[in-house]
């Protein structure tokens, strides 16, 4: 491509690409996508974005399409790939002017610079890193501040390369970069310092740019540059100046105000300082240890002292506080324990709140018992770098630190803001929704607060037990509910009896306290006593797995069914929390809570509706659902408002995909409450499996899992066949092309279709059979056994023309008999099927051996003599008792028989049908018969324990299918007389004899005991 004429047509491309005109863009696009590959394109690219005269949007869109094209062409390996020539040429113009004036431009050339240091560097560009540290010095503002840009990028991109040999380039050059580094980061903040106390902002905010850039590349080369950055005393320098820039910058803030140009970029630097100290302490905990006590004193002085007012503000609130945790939980700082004798651990040395008459006392710990047994802990099988970090936590986590950091975590910290209960009163559902999920501890002040505290109480529980429940023991009784700042210190101490209720398990009689105080608590009804109303029930909720009385439940559903009705929106849905961890707790008792279950689902039901927010929507489904789980069939009577509710809200909700997928999770719990009454909701239920399950419909993506599973339970609870349920299996072939982890649910839907209705076979077996042989192609081991069970129940099914619909598939199953196939689950899955055609079908098995003989070339009787040979040799594959017998009553089907290669084989017959006979034979003590423990009767009723659940209508099926399968039905012990009397009448006594001598003798005398009294 000729760079002169090409530039121009280019441009003229690029403009065209920038049109709102789909007319015109896409056209231009796919020009654009045609000269990806042709070489000169990105030297064209590269002269027109660094044009600055021109457009800015084309020289954007130059970039974008230079950066893919890194990603696409520009490895030596890749197809297309650029010329060495090309990208020499390339590497040179990217680095000779840092000039470029848009800022967002500018952004996507040091990205892509450094996706191509990322892989050119060092090797092939060994001059990067020398042009951009003598481009970072040039006075020239603008200049400056792009080479220093790119500095970071290159820099954090070269230090995210994992291979040995990459990091050890990253760490040379860290080693020969990191004075210049330290001396670039020193100047631009001391500059910035001097600037914004003499008022030149304009000055100051350039400065802070830059010592914000050069702090993020400090920080790259502090973490990834350096084995044992201990050892390096640049390095230790650094991280110990942090804390002297750290409040310089904080002060800084404090001068300054609010309206700031510098403000927000301040805060940012402040942050990048904590974001520094915590990604050392992660990545190198051992070289972190000399900075473990100034790490301590600064985040707690900010934190938790008069040091940190005015001047600390929320996010770095957050940071000190996860400085404090990571340091507090860092398992290189926690040594091997072993106490010397069980007093250390004993709850004699734990106070104990016990209620009575209402109030709690306390029994004092002797702290100098607990002092004692933490000096006898003998410390082994620690290294000395972590006894010297516990030692640093140990002397500062003092007990008057703990305790202040206690108290102040609960009587501030977790306070209700103002901003809090003000979004309490306008937007209660947006209350509800706490920000407690995942990595939210790291961001948000009041999951970090907390997240904080349990750590501490769980490192510190003996010391930090006495000073919580002294401020429970100071909150005794009720509260006035005038007094606003009683009521929120006592919410915070609730919140920390909570979130501490594992730790204080032996210290709190809850039992007592909840009947004592708590219940009592939740019943008054002020509107000012909400927030406490709310904590309570929350507090139980966290203590319901922790310890609680089953006997005290009623009272509890009592109370829950009254909050249920509490005129405060929050209070009711925090109830609703509380009642699912009750309910789904593994002392659940169904007995205990059917008294309280109409008006408890009456009320639920009643939130659901008037709840408006899509997540509160989906919290009060996943309570209804968990109700409907436990109880079961005992929802019957009162599901009627839901169902008729259920088609609204799935309207409602399309585009909320995930409510529908709380819809459809209480639908199935809601099918399997049904069961075979299920069949009133299929208007409404089978349109949303159908969309569900039906992959050209773009919800799937969402929809799928859970519409899968709806599917199955709703076959397994059906009656009958539908015309409706059986066309919705048109999705099924799609869905076995996907060949997704759905799999296994799609095998379990196919399955079941067959045990609802031979009208499925009919309709689809041909489609099934298609599918079967494409998926058999490319499948594992697991997915070809799951098929084949598939064919199993077809067969079982339907004997007769079973066969027939599935004989394509049939060969090869033969097909890995004969072979040996050398999986031993596949193995026996094949002689399983093969199995029931030869018991079931004789016929049908003798045209598919003569199929398979013409196929392999070999005698009619040559290849039957493989087959049971085969069999008899892979008999130990086959661990089911079921498919035992079933081998042993095929080939004993086989009997009797005056042809020469059975006659050759009949002592394996007889091995397998003794081995069957061991399998299945239980022998009567008194009489001392034996009988076919296989062997199932119409009248024998299922026994139930109560923990079970009742048969679905899929059960009863497969019991009626049961007492038809000649496993089920067929004595062995009579099937094996009756084969050998009719050998015997068929060959004469003394050619019969002549024959059972080819058996082992004591394989003889195990089937003679077995056949007594015959």
């Amino acid at each position: 491509m000729d760079l002169n004429s090409a530039s121009t047509v280019v441009l003229q491309v690029l403009t065209q690409a920038t049109s709102q005109d789909s007319a015109v863009l896409k056209p231009a696009e796919e020009q654009l996508k045609q000269w990806e590959i042709q070489p000169g394109f990105y030297s064209v690219l590269l002269n027109i974005f660094t044009n600055h005269t021109l457009d800015v949007n084309v020289r954007w869109l130059a970039v974008l399409y230079f950066k893919n094209g890194i990603d696409r062409y520009w490895r030596r390996v890749a197809p297309h790939a650029l010329s060495e020539e090309e990208k020499s040429t390339l590497r040179a113009g990217l680095i000779t002017n840092f000039n470029e004036p848009v800022n967002q431009i500018a952004t996507q050339i040091s990205v892509l610079i450094a996706k191509v240091a990322r892989l050119d560097c060092p090797r092939q560009w060994p001059e990067l890193i020398p042009t951009l540290l003598e481009s970072v010095k040039i006075q020239d503002d603008l200049r400056q501040h792009r080479a220093l840009l790119t500095f970071y990028h290159v820099t954090k991109t070269l230090a995210s390369k994992r291979l040995a040999a990459d990091k050890k380039l990253f760490y040379d050059l860290a080693s020969g970069i990191y004075s210049f580094a330290c001396s670039l980061w020193n100047h631009h903040t001391d500059s910035f310092l001097q600037q914004i106390f003499t008022g030149d902002e304009a000055a100051a905010t350039n400065s802070l740019e830059r010592t914000l850039l050069s702090l993020k590349v400090l920080r790259k080369l502090t973490v990834h540059g350096f084995v044992e950055p201990h050892r390096t005393v640049e390095v230790m320098g650094f991280l110990h100046a942090v804390f002297e820039r750290l409040k310089q910058f904080l002060e800084c803030s404090r001068s300054i105000g609010t309206e700031n140009v510098c403000r927000d970029r301040l805060e940012k630097t402040i942050i990048l300082f904590t974001k520094v100290l915590l990604d050392f302490l992660d990545q190198h905990p051992f070289s972190f240890t000399p900075l473990i006590q100034r790490s301590l004193e600064f985040a707690v002085s900010y934190v938790f002292t008069e040091a940190g007012e005015g001047v600390a503000f929320e996010r770095f609130i957050v940071q000190c506080m996860n400085l404090i945790k990571m340091i507090v939980k860092n398992y290189a700082y926690k040594p091997s324990k072993h106490f010397e004798g069980t007093a250390a651990l004993s709850s004699a040395c734990f106070p104990i709140l016990v209620g009575g008459g209402g109030a709690g006392k306390l029994a004092s710990c002797d702290t100098t018992l607990t002092s004692n047994v933490f000096k006898k802990a003998i410390l082994k099988d620690s290294s000395p770098e972590t006894l010297e970090a516990h030692k640093i936590k140990t002397s500062f986590f003092t007990y008057p630190t703990l305790m202040e950091i206690c108290r102040r975590l609960v009587s501030h910290y977790f306070l209700l803001t103002e901003e809090e209960l003000t979004m309490w009163e306008e937007d209660p559902e947006g209350f509800t929704v706490e920000e407690t999920g995942g990595d939210s501890w790291k961001y948000s002040l009041r999951p970090c607060t907390e997240v904080l505290f349990i750590d501490i109480f769980h490192e510190y529980n003996q010391t930090l037990t006495p000073v919580l429940l002294e401020m429970v023991h100071s909150l005794q009784g009720p509260t006035n509910v005038e007094d606003t700042n009683a009521l929120l210190i006592k919410d915070a101490v609730y919140n920390a009896v909570g979130l501490a209720a594992y730790e204080l398990f032996d210290s709190v009689d809850f039992d007592q306290w909840f009947k004592n105080q708590l219940l009592a608590e939740l019943q008054v009804s002020h509107n000012r006593y909400k927030s406490i109303r709310r904590r309570v029930i929350w507090l139980i909720g966290q203590w319901i797995s922790v310890k609680f009385k089953s006997d005290l439940r009623p009272m509890l559903y009592e109370a829950i069914r009254n909050l249920l009705q509490d005129q405060d929106l929050v209070v009711r849905i925090e109830t609703a929390t509380t009642l699912k961890l009750t309910v789904d707790d593994f002392e659940f008792r169904t007995d205990q809570f059917l008294p309280y279950l109409e008006s408890m689902f009456t009320l639920l039901f009643q939130l659901l509706q008037e709840v408006t927010e899509c997540d509160t929507k989906m919290h009060v489904l996943h309570v209804l659902s968990c109700v409907i789980e436990r109880v079961n069939i005992q929802i019957r009577p009162y599901v009627g408002c839901l169902v008729q509710y259920l088609p609204l809200l799935w309207k409602q909700s399309e585009e909320h995909n995930m409510l529908r997928c709380a819809i459809l999770t209480t639908l199935i719990h809601l099918i399997q409450g049904l069961g075979a009454e299920s069949k009133n909701l299929y208007p409404f239920l089978l349109p949303i499996i159908q969309l569900s399950t039906d992959v050209s419909q773009p919800p799937h993506v969402y929809l799928l899992e859970d519409g899968l599973e709806l599917w199955l339970v709703t076959l397994e609870n059906s009656p009958c066949l539908t015309p409706e349920l059986l066309r919705i299996f048109q999705n099924m072939s799609a869905l076995l092309e996907l060949s997704s982890e759905n799999l296994r649910t799609c095998f379990k839907i196919i399955n079941a279709y067959i045990f609802l209705s031979s009208e499925f076979l009919q309709v689809y077996s041909g489609d099934l059979c298609r599918s079967f042989c494409e998926l058999l192609k490319d499948i594992t081991t697991e997915g070809q056994v799951q098929v084949l069970k598939v064919v199993e129940n077809v067969l079982k099914v339907n004997p007769a023309l079973g066969p027939q619909m599935f004989q394509p598939l049939l060969p090869s199953v033969f097909r890995g008999i004969i072979e040996g196939e050398r999986y031993p689950v596949v193995m026996s899955t094949y002689l399983g099927v093969i199995g029931r055609v030869l018991l079931q079908n004789a016929s049908f098995f003798s045209l598919l051996l003569s199929q398979m003989a013409c196929e392999c070339g070999q005698e009619l009787d040559q290849l039957l003599g493989n087959v049971i040979e085969m069999w008899v040799d892979r008999m130990d594959n086959i661990t089911q008792p079921e498919r035992r017998k079933l081998s042993a009553l095929a080939l004993l089907s086989l009997l009797p028989s005056d042809n020469s290669v059975i006659q050759d084989k009949f002592c394996g017959i007889i091995n397998i049908s003794v081995e069957g006979l061991h399998d299945v034979m239980t022998e009567d003590p008194e009489t001392r018969t034996y009988k076919d423990c296989m062997l199932m009767s119409h009248f024998e009723e299922p026994k139930m324990t109560e923990d079970e659940e009742p048969p679905t209508e899929q059960d009863k099926r497969k019991k009626t299918l049961a007492l038809k399968d000649p496993v089920h039905t067929v004595s062995l012990q009579q099937f094996v007389y009756e084969k050998l009397k009719a050998q015997q009448e068929l060959l004469g006594e003394q050619a019969f004899q002549a024959l059972m001598e080819t058996v082992d003798a004591e394989i003889v005398t195990q089937l003679q005991e077995f056949l007594q009294g015959f």
